[in-house]
């Protein structure tokens, strides 16, 4: 316990606040604070203040019958709380087995489950705090601890019933996967949007102001992911030290201890080497705080177990999914790795992915595991027509190189006849396009030969 109170007290406020959205405690924990403060308020009313006194006897509540009537409720709230922890791990060894064991904190994360289970524990903590209270023969008549342990449990059969809807409307893969996609546009908009995007400029100022000689490395203290960096305070302490920075790994990769982190060009004396690691967070896991790549790739992996339960719907909802999230990834940046003060001057590069790399990170294993299952195929090339359509000039060669590999890759497959044909329609989309109609035709001719060899 102490052990995880000082890991939360290090960690960033950003990494704590992730921390503690993705554990099943923290809310019910509030509900509870909540119920015990509220059954000392009932307390107060009737067993301080009397209550039933200014009422009518007729709605009061006697000692003997209010205490029957808690005894039956605390079974009831705890019948329902069963049920509900018995439901949550349908839903997990669901999300586990079916889509993604990545899915399970997602599940875990979402408000309405954590405030599901916190209005379960406070209402059973709350009954159960009242039925104590009633064993006390003081008070001849109760008025509030009657009808508001009433009023809890009604809420709690309600929310139990909502519970049911939340759950079996969660398991829908449409959901699933739009959740995820609007996940990681959030992503998008915190970290490229807000932290990075502002302290870019164009390629050939950046170009100009990149340093040339070998830089001073230094290395990891520890083994681990690489899930934050404060970008905005890395270019800050920078430019106080008057030194250009360089972050070696991305977010998200593994680093391992003695490995470079990073390399800095300037006076050695002016770097704090532990100023720089605190802007900088290891840890045991990949979390998606700033990590784009590790959002692409659980949509992927969803698509690749509905290719192994033999479900191309939900590839093809993967697939959407996809495309409209690598369309908002190729809108938002020009994927600039120099970041710069103020005053226009160098002060941080990143270890920054382009627009290829975020394309094959979505695609690519879908297309592996597809085992040339020309329907899906089909359907990717169907999504890079449409995102081509979409996208900015410079990122067309990349949608008709991944296309045209793609295609390339059935080379020596038998394919039926209408398979061909709406692969090749949907080829020459692509390659319309993408302004590449000059290289489709050889393409097409190497695909009817499979037809016919």
């Amino acid at each position: 316990m102490f052990y995880q109170i000082k890991r939360y007290a290090t960690m960033s406020k950003r990494e704590r606040k992730n921390e503690l959205q993705s554990t099943l405690w923290f809310m019910p924990m509030w509900y509870i604070i909540a119920s015990i403060c509220l059954s000392a308020l009932t307390f107060f009313l009737d067993y301080k203040l009397d209550l039933a006194a200014y009422f009518p006897k007729l709605i009061a509540f006697s000692a003997s019958t209010t205490q029957t009537l808690l005894g039956s409720l605390v079974g009831g709230v705890l019948t329902l709380s069963a049920f509900t922890i018995n439901s949550i791990l349908v839903a997990l060894t669901t999300f586990s087995g079916q889509f993604s064991s990545k899915m399970l904190l997602n599940y875990i994360s979402d408000r309405n489950t954590q405030h599901v289970m916190g209005i379960f524990n406070g209402s059973f903590i709350y009954v159960l705090l009242n039925f104590l209270y009633v064993s006390n023969d003081d008070v001849e008549y109760l008025l509030a601890i009657p009808f508001l342990s009433i009023a809890t449990v009604f809420l709690a059969a309600i929310t139990f019933v909502y519970f049911i809807n939340h759950t079996t409307t969660w398991l829908q893969v449409h959901n699933i996967t739009s959740r995820m996609k609007e996940n990681s546009k959030k992503i998008i908009q915190s970290s490229l949007m807000k932290e990075i995007e502002p302290f870019r400029k164009t390629t050939d100022e950046t170009l100009a102001q990149k340093p040339t000689e070998e830089g001073n490395v230094i290395l990891a203290e520890s083994s681990g992911y690489l899930q934050l960096a404060d970008f905005q305070k890395l270019i800050y302490q920078a430019k106080e030290d008057d030194l250009v920075i360089s972050l070696q790994p991305r977010i998200g990769e593994f680093v391992l201890c003695n490995t470079p982190l990073f390399t800095y060009w300037g006076d050695e004396e002016k770097f704090n080497k532990k100023t720089y690691l605190k802007l900088v967070e290891l840890g045991k896991k990949q979390t998606e705080i700033q990590d784009l790549e590790y959002g692409v790739n659980k949509l992927a992996e969803v698509a690749i177990r509905a290719l192994g339960n033999d479900d191309p719907l939900t590839v093809t909802n993967t697939l959407h999914q996809i495309t409209e999230l690598l369309q908002e990834v190729g809108s938002v940046t020009d994927f600039s790795p120099y970041l710069y003060d103020k005053d226009g001057h160098l002060r941080l590069m990143l270890c920054q992915e382009d627009f290829k790399f975020y394309l094959h990170k979505g695609f690519a294993n879908i297309r592996e595991y597809s085992h040339h299952n020309v329907t899906i195929i089909t359907e990717i090339l169907s999504m890079l027509s449409l995102l081509a359509k979409g996208m900015d000039e410079r990122f067309l060669p990349d949608i008709w190189e991944f296309a045209y590999q793609t295609v390339k890759g059935l080379n020596g497959c038998s394919l039926f006849e209408n398979d061909c044909y709406y692969l090749i329609n949907n080829l020459e989309s692509v390659s319309r396009n993408t302004h590449k109609e000059n290289e489709f035709d050889p393409l097409k001719e190497e695909l009817l030969k499979t037809i016919y060899q």
